[in-house]
C-alpha cells in the first residue's frame, strides 16, 4: 500500500511538473531572434503557410505549436551576392506575401507596442534582422530604407568583412586585412542605427569590431545568434570578457542552437559525414548547386546518418546557464538559427520543440519570472531600450 502511494505521488508530481512548464511556456512571450527560413523560401520557393515538415525546421503551424510569439526573420546573403540590397528586399517581399496570405496568423510589427498587440491577438509578430552589413552597400540611406521596411537589428558582418567592419572569420583566418575593427564610416553606421532605433548585432563580428562597437554605441546591443567560447573555441562564439561587456552595456546574448557552435567535437564529425557523401556532393556541385544547397540536401536527405552530429539538449542548456552564472539571468535569450544550420541538439528537431527548453529550466529550479526573461523578456527589454520614444 505504501509503495502504491509513493508511486501515485510520483506520477502526480510528474503531471504537475508537466503542467507547470507548459503553463509557464504558454504565458511567456517567447522570442527567437534568428531564423533563416526566408533564404529557403527564396531559394526553393517554399510557402511557410504550408506544412513543410521534413523539408524545413519552420512553418506557421509549427511555430504556433511551439508557442513562439515573436520571430526575427534573418535577411541573409553571402559576400559574393550581386546587388545584395536588392536581394535583401526580395527576401523581405517574400515575407510580405506570406503575411498577406495569412493575416490571421502572422503580422509584421514595427515596435514593441505593435508586438504586444500581435501577441494579444495570438498572431506571430514578425520583424526582420539583416545578417551582414554588406547589404547596405556602404550607403546610410539604404540603412534608413531597411529600417522603414521593418528591420530592427543588423548583424554588422557575416563571415565576410565589409569595407567598414571586420568579421570573426576574416580576423581569425585572413592575413593582411586592410583594417581591423570599425572604420570611421563603421562608427557612423553604429551611430545611425542608434538614432534610428535599430539594434546593433555583434554575432559574426571579429573581436576588434566588437570592442569598437562597445566604445561607440550609446544603446544596448545584442548577439542575435551566438554561443559560449568556453565550451567551444569557435571564432563565432563569445569569450567571457565579451559576455561581461554585453551585460555591462545592458544588452543580451541570444544562444545559438547550431551544433557546430555548441559542441567542440562537431567539426571533426561533420568532416566524416561530408567525406562519406563526397561523390554525391560532387555530383550536385557539377549540376550547378551552390555550397549551401549541397549541404542542405545532404543533411536533410541523410538524416539518420547525420544523427551522430547532434549534441544532447543538455549541452544547449549548459551554454544558457553559463551566461547566467557569469553575468546574471537578465542577459541571455534564444537565437536558434533554425533553417540556417543543418544540425541542432537532440530533441530540438524543429520549432515545435521550444517548450523543451522551458521544461529543462523548470527542472533546474528556475522561477517563472526568470524563465520569462530567458524566453523573451530580456530581448524585449533591449528592443524597447533601442526604440525612439
Amino acid at each position: 500500500m505504501k509503495i502504491n502511494l509513493l508511486l501515485f505521488l510520483g506520477i502526480l508530481s510528474l503531471a504537475v511538473n508537466a503542467q507547470s512548464y507548459q503553463q509557464i511556456h504558454s504565458h511567456a512571450i517567447v522570442v527567437d531572434t534568428h531564423n533563416d527560413i526566408l533564404t529557403k523560401v527564396v531559394m526553393y520557393g517554399f510557402d511557410i503557410g504550408n506544412n513543410l515538415t521534413g523539408k524545413t525546421h519552420s512553418d506557421l503551424a509549427r511555430w504556433k505549436k511551439g508557442g513562439l510569439d515573436v520571430q526575427f526573420f534573418s535577411v541573409w546573403s553571402d559576400g559574393n551576392q550581386k546587388n545584395p540590397f536588392a536581394y535583401a528586399l526580395k527576401q523581405m517581399d517574400s515575407l510580405d506575401a506570406v503575411v498577406k496570405r495569412n493575416p490571421d496568423k502572422i503580422v509584421e510589427v514595427a515596435d514593441s507596442k505593435e508586438l504586444y498587440k500581435a501577441v494579444r491577438q495570438h498572431k506571430l509578430a514578425a520583424m526582420f534582422g539583416i545578417e551582414g552589413g554588406h547589404q547596405i552597400e556602404d550607403d546610410l540611406s539604404k540603412l534608413d530604407l531597411l529600417y522603414k521596411r521593418g528591420v530592427r537589428y543588423m548583424t554588422l558582418t557575416w563571415n565576410n568583412s565589409t569595407n567598414w567592419a571586420t568579421s570573426a572569420y576574416e580576423e581569425t583566418f585572413k592575413k593582411d586585412l586592410p583594417h581591423k575593427g570599425l572604420t570611421d564610416f563603421g562608427k557612423q553606421v553604429i551611430r545611425r542605427m542608434n538614432a534610428l532605433g535599430m539594434m546593433v548585432d555583434v554575432s559574426h563580428v571579429g573581436e576588434s569590431t566588437f570592442w569598437d562597437v562597445i566604445k561607440t554605441t550609446t544603446k544596448p546591443i545584442i548577439a542575435s545568434h551566438s554561443s559560449v567560447y568556453t565550451f567551444n573555441h569557435h571564432q563565432r562564439n563569445l569569450k567571457d570578457d565579451q559576455i561581461k561587456a554585453i551585460a555591462k552595456n545592458g544588452g543580451v546574448i541570444q544562444i545559438n542552437f547550431n551544433a557546430g557552435f555548441l559542441d567542440s567535437t562537431e567539426g571533426s564529425k561533420e568532416n566524416i559525414f561530408l567525406e562519406k557523401y563526397k561523390a554525391e556532393s560532387d555530383s550536385l556541385t557539377k549540376v550547378g548547386k551552390n555550397k549551401y544547397e549541397v549541404e542542405d540536401y545532404l543533411f536533410w536527405n541523410h538524416k539518420k546518418e547525420a544523427e551522430f552530429l547532434r549534441p544532447p539538449l543538455s549541452l544547449l542548456m549548459q551554454h544558457i546557464e553559463y551566461v547566467i552564472r557569469l553575468v546574471g539571468i537578465d542577459y541571455v535569450g534564444i537565437g536558434s538559427d533554425y533553417d540556417g544550420v543543418e544540425s541542432v541538439p537532440q530533441e530540438m528537431d524543429d520549432v515545435t520543440k521550444y517548450p523543451l527548453i522551458t521544461k529543462a529550466l523548470v527542472e533546474k529550479g528556475y522561477s517563472e519570472k526568470g524563465i520569462d526573461k530567458i524566453l523573451g523578456g530580456n530581448l524585449l527589454r533591449v528592443l524597447k531600450a533601442n526604440e525612439n520614444k
